[in-house]
């Protein structure tokens, strides 16, 4: 067992029951003229988080720590992204977007276009597992749950973007499923203003889960790593 230095209070993990969730870390949320820059969101922390999650997911790998990435993604058609009985469409950023600006149809997280991609900085390396996503939470609709459980995961470390929306949704979900979920408070970027990432972190540390930083974390695997 490895004892976190968590807020509120510390926890301890078992590196071979744990994996770093990697959130939405597309074109569309990280890069300049994705889909969050095209609709006016500031991006202008990404750069950093993108380094942050890359240090984690450098000493998560060493320590032999699961790396599981969400990405989120339509077919060309929309036809997984909900139809006039779904919300999904009236609130998802991307089908807003490209409803409201038909030059931008196909173009925003449909599969397989630069929007959709992993940010390069990031890629996904052998070992590592990638899981589609259609809706906010990574649970929603997927093998997510059935992938960690047949691995025997059950402490979950999140980095991504956007902290609000879709971390935040996946992390809730989580906890509901009896999976111990920790916020890498600075591998993180919310979609808003700042008192977005500090509404998350808040609802996180109060009734979700736990936080740390990334230097923390690090600390911990490189500790761990070094007495393998």
């Amino acid at each position: 067992m490895l004892r976190l230095a968590t807020r509120p209070e510390p926890i301890e993990v078992t590196l071979g029951k744990s994996a770093v969730i990697v959130v939405d870390m597309q074109n569309a949320f990280a890069s300049r003229g994705g889909l969050l820059d095209l609709a006016g969101i500031d991006i202008s922390g990404a750069g950093q988080v993108v380094g942050t999650i890359r240090s984690v997911l450098d000493g998560a790998r060493r320590a032999g720590v699961q790396v599981v990435y969400l990405q989120t993604g339509y077919k060309p058609d929309l036809s997984n992204g909900g139809g006039e009985a779904s919300p999904n469409p009236r609130k998802e950023t991307a089908l807003c977007l490209m409803r409201a600006r038909p030059e931008l149809r196909g173009t925003l997280l449909v599969e397989g276009t630069w929007d959709f991609a992993i940010v390069d900085e990031l890629k996904p390396q052998s070992g590592d597992l990638v899981i589609l996503k259609t809706r906010y939470s990574g649970f929603a609709g997927t093998t997510l749950d059935s992938t960690l459980r047949v691995r025997d995961i059950r402490h979950l470390f999140f980095v991504g973007i956007a902290t609000n929306v879709c971390v935040e949704s996946t992390l809730r979900d989580a906890y509901f499923q009896e999976y111990w979920p920790a916020l890498v408070t600075d591998g993180t970027m919310q979609a808003g203003p700042p008192a977005a990432q500090q509404a998350t972190i808040f609802n996180v540390e109060s009734f979700f889960g736990w936080t740390l930083t990334a230097d923390s974390l690090l600390g911990s695997l490189q500790a761990a790593a070094g007495a393998r």
